[in-house]
């Protein structure tokens, strides 16, 4: 790979000669996110209203066979190592198994994960496991009954449970939990979730929540920092910072009680790791985002679909990652959410 000398933007026609999906700023993005659906089944009240939203019409969704491509030219071409599948709710896509299965057979092998509410993963973790995901997040607020029915508008506490315990039998390690907390809803909820998580052998990961919402409703002062979060705990554990480089990792880790147990926090908004960032994206229906409050999109459904290459995908995909932002911005005067919602954006 040439040397690559970091700085300000130099303009598309300063790009190195590189396969890869360089950046104006010397990133490198490895990871490639893949969202699958923008459907979803729960109504959770940060996410989106009580009605659910407009899904996107099939046919502007990915088939089988160009999302696999995708996912091929990402791999074999552009130097992808790691695949996280993401909604939505990727549970809700009956091909899933077959897009992880041919994702996983791809030499070089990337790792496989996947992003789940939980719902469905109790019938399918082991048909996940053998198709090759290495590892699922699950996203978990509460473990109140009451307040997940009330924060979800949904009564499937008992089925996330029983997800996250079929997804540790079938070895789908580590098994993570994603937990967003928010000021007057659930943010005495630090400890209690901790303890839930070390008690079931699970990893957690606080992720202070993001101006995502479709309502734009999203407010600094209901978003409980990483800062408070580390103190909360602190309460109760005593916190070391983990040894390990944290590289492109979007979570600061700390080990529990002088470890192994760690818990992470992904302080995306107060401390934005953007210099750092690995990551490309790519909806439902097949465009691609450089950042995940980026205002661009690149298609790339539409040119596979009037009969573009592999080449002339990759090259698309490497021009739309050399014009990736510095930072997302979200600090900065002027800062306008995206016109998606996570849902439709993926996580």
């Amino acid at each position: 790979m040439p040397s690559i000398t970091t700085g300000p933007p130099a303009g598309p026609a300063g790009r190195p000669d590189t396969p890869v999906l360089l950046d104006s700023y010397g990133r490198i993005a490895t990871d490639l996110r893949v969202s699958v659906t923008d459907r979803c089944n729960l109504r959770c009240t940060y996410c989106m209203p009580a009605e659910g939203l407009n899904w996107l019409a099939k046919s502007a969704l990915l088939d089988t066979g160009e999302l696999i491509r995708l996912i091929e030219i990402a791999v074999l071409k552009l130097g992808v190592t790691e695949l996280r599948f993401t909604g939505g709710e990727p549970l809700l896509r009956k091909d899933l198994e077959e897009v992880l299965a041919a994702s996983a057979a791809l030499s070089p092998r990337p790792l496989l994960s996947l992003t789940t509410n939980g719902i469905g993963l109790e019938r399918r973790a082991e048909a996940l496991a053998a198709a090759g995901v290495d590892r699922v997040n699950v996203s978990l607020d509460t473990i109140q009954r009451d307040r997940y029915a009330e924060l979800t508008r949904r009564d499937r506490l008992p089925d996330v449970l029983a997800g996250l315990r079929a997804a540790r039998a079938a070895g789908l390690a580590p098994v993570k939990v994603n937990a967003v907390l928010m000021r007057g809803v659930n943010e005495d909820e630090a400890v209690p979730l901790l303890e839930f998580c070390l008690d079931g052998g699970y990893e957690l990961r606080f992720i202070e929540q993001m101006p995502l919402d479709p309502q734009h409703g999203w407010d600094r002062a209901e978003m409980v920092s990483g800062p408070e979060i580390l103190a909360a705990l602190r309460t109760k554990f005593t916190l070391t910072p983990h040894t390990a480089e944290r590289g492109a990792a979007p979570a600061e880790r700390w080990q529990v009680d002088g470890g192994p147990a760690t818990v992470g926090v992904i302080a995306s908004v107060s401390q934005p790791f953007c210099s750092a960032c690995d990551r490309t994206r790519l909806t439902a229906d097949g465009q691609l985002r450089s950042c995940l409050f980026g205002q661009d999109e690149t298609d790339l459904r539409g040119p596979m679909r009037a009969g573009a290459t592999d080449e002339q995908l990759a090259e698309r995909w490497r021009a739309a990652m050399w014009a990736k932002p510095a930072g997302h911005g979200i600090n900065e005067v002027g800062f306008a959410q995206p016109a998606r919602p996570m849902s439709a954006i993926g996580g």
